[in-house]
């Protein structure tokens, strides 16, 4: 077909790829000219962004449940695993009755939780009741591990102090927290620990419910 030139301004009878390369730049096309069906064919999911020569390229598609992610000036942006932070992972809760006096430091109850990850902390949530005589006073404390092989974490001083009272024994109970950071992924017990002071002879539990509660909280 022969290329006419008319007199409107149209030119007609230019077939497919009739024109040289380089020659239609921004200015030629109108703005909105391309539409998606003149855009080249691409991989489901990818998303077109530019490399560091900002150059148009793609986001190679990710997987299932994954979000996109910046990493900063100078890099393409990829689809990565959302990061579990600030959530409870899990769970562990013991409730125990019991009763026991000792003039020591006694392991009273337990509970054990295993990380998923090691940069994971432990929040640690307990309560034991006691009976105490009149004006005396006791420590509780959070062991990582067990009284005879572990270590404190965190101690609950002057807890359950009386004035004087008649009546002889009164009962108190007392509640505490603790963040730890074991850094680990291996299996961790926790125990309450009486930390008896002066050498009075202390009851702990006194038949009443004692709950601990461990939380693992994501990085």
């Amino acid at each position: 077909m022969a290329i006419v030139i008319n007199g409107s301004g149209t030119v007609t009878g230019i077939s497919v790829g009739g024109l040289p390369d380089d020659i239609v730049d921004a200015g030629t096309l109108a703005d909105n000219a391309v539409g998606l069906a003149q855009m080249a064919g691409g991989t489901d999911g990818n998303i077109i962004t530019y490399d560091t020569s900002g150059n148009p390229a793609v986001v190679a598609t990710g997987s299932d449940g994954q979000i996109l992610t910046s990493a900063g000036a100078n890099a393409v942006p990829a689809f990565e695993t959302a990061a579990a932070g600030g959530k409870v992972l899990q769970v562990v809760h013991s409730s125990t009755d019991f009763d026991t006096s000792s003039a020591s430091d006694v392991e009273l109850y337990t509970a054990s939780i295993t990380p998923s990850a090691t940069s994971s902390k432990v929040l640690i949530l307990f309560s034991c009741a006691m009976q105490i005589d009149n004006g005396e006073y006791a420590k509780l404390s959070i062991y990582r591990g067990s009284l005879a092989s572990g270590s404190a974490v965190f101690t609950l001083d002057d807890v359950g102090f009386l004035q004087s009272e008649p009546g002889g024994m009164h009962r108190s109970q007392s509640t505490g927290h603790f963040l730890d950071s074991p850094s680990t992924t291996s299996s961790q017990q926790y125990s309450i620990v009486g930390v008896n002071i002066g050498g009075v002879t202390m009851r702990y539990g006194a038949g009443a419910n004692n709950p601990i509660t461990l939380m693992e909280i994501g990085a």
